[in-house]
């Protein structure tokens, strides 16, 4: 698949499944809430007008436990030298440190309004002097009451769309504009739908991800050459597992730091157990080091003339010719620019791919009914000590 902002390189066997392009032709028009909210024609709970006293604010802070705060975080880090504000993410229990005599904005986000991590952050961290917003669903919560206890600007979370979903949504497009991003350029799918590649990019790769699960590959590693994709993948890391992690079937996403995993975990990826797939991220960067010419060895004289772009891009190149001679199946994420329409386009990419792969494994994706038990058994606990 080729578009002006990524290149994506798909597994070697190519197929073509009937089935799935039957189910995601209808899944284009159907009333899917997630799918309206990749199209450029989303209503959002919130209006311009109404978010634009906030948009002053240098300092924001964002409350959320993974897909309340992972895809914003994601969008600041890929893009943070367009940003002119600084954005903190508590997305786990955690202690920090912000300076007092900052005003700071805070955007507390949980679909639920009862998210006990969020609800602890915000209580510790919270002053009365801030300005908040809270997204939360249109109902009683903890985080509704606190909100309007707190005076705070109060937006819905939109019921049918869980969180891992949600980038495209109020919960990822209000940030991005409190960032100064252009959430119009994050819709990408309606332009995607007129690029063929796209359309049969998905379904190749739905296909072939399905047949490695079904042969007991079910590991996914995501080998990560840009530390700005960091979130992003763990984004995608949560969409995976949570959508598709049920009934006795899943598919584990591993994130492997690269190149520096090759000096502790290629050892087993190349010679260990055969129970993997790989995709490989790496992008694009017009500025990049070079090497001192006066201190360089002649030992390595094969280095003069090349930057640290030129390094990491014979790293990958390396890889990717020893897996395809060991036949070790791998897909490649080639990110050619790094503005808002190339993440949109990953975006939807992963948001449609894991539906389908769920379809394909017969799957509900958009339930997680085990982690429930966990916070059921932590408030037990909590009432009781």
């Amino acid at each position: 698949m080729i578009t002006k902002n990524f290149f994506l390189k798909d597994f070697q066997r190519k197929k073509n499944n009937k089935i799935l392009r039957k189910y995601f032709k209808q899944l284009i028009v159907s009333k899917n809430e997630i799918i309206k909210s990749l199209k450029n024609n989303y209503n959002y709970s919130y209006t311009k007008k109404k978010i634009a006293k906030f948009r002053k604010y240098k300092d924001i802070r964002i409350f959320g436990m993974g897909g309340s705060s992972l895809g914003a975080n994601a969008i600041y880090d890929f893009l943070k030298y367009k940003i002119k504000k600084d954005f903190y993410f508590l997305s786990n229990l955690q202690k920090k440190k912000f300076p007092t005599k900052k005003n700071y904005l805070n955007l507390i986000i949980s679909k639920s309004g009862n998210t006990l991590e969020t609800i602890v952050n915000s209580n510790i961290y919270i002053s009365k002097k801030d300005q908040n917003i809270v997204i939360t669903e249109n109902k009683t919560s903890y985080l509704r009451n606190i909100g309007i206890k707190l005076k705070s600007e109060i937006i819905d979370h939109n019921n049918f769309i869980g969180g891992r979903y949600s980038v495209l949504s109020e919960v990822g497009m209000l940030p991005a504009e409190l960032m100064g991003l252009n959430e119009k350029k994050f819709k990408q799918f309606n332009n995607l739908l007129k690029n063929r590649y796209f359309f049969n990019a998905v379904i190749s790769n739905v296909t072939n991800i399905v047949e490695l699960v079904n042969k007991k590959k079910s590991n996914a590693v995501i080998l990560n050459y840009d530390e700005s994709l960091d979130n992003f993948l763990k984004w995608y890391q949560q969409l995976l597992a949570e959508s598709i992690g049920k009934k006795g079937k899943g598919i584990f996403p591993i994130i492997s730091t690269m190149p520096k995993d090759n000096h502790s975990l290629m050892q087993l990826y190349l010679d260990g157990q055969k129970n993997n797939f790989y995709t490989f991220f790496s992008s694009a960067d017009k500025i990049s080091p070079g090497i001192n010419k006066e201190t360089i060895l002649k030992s390595k004289n094969f280095l003069m003339n090349k930057n640290l772009q030129d390094i990491l891009d014979s790293k990958i190149l390396a890889t990717q010719k020893v897996f395809k001679k060991k036949k070790i199946p791998f897909r490649s994420f080639f990110l050619k620019t790094r503005k808002e329409e190339t993440l949109g386009e990953l975006f939807t990419f992963f948001v449609v791919e894991t539906i389908l792969i769920a379809k394909a494994l017969r799957i509900n994706p958009y339930d997680q009914p085990a982690v429930e038990l966990i916070k059921k058994e932590t408030n037990k606990i909590l009432v009781n000590s």
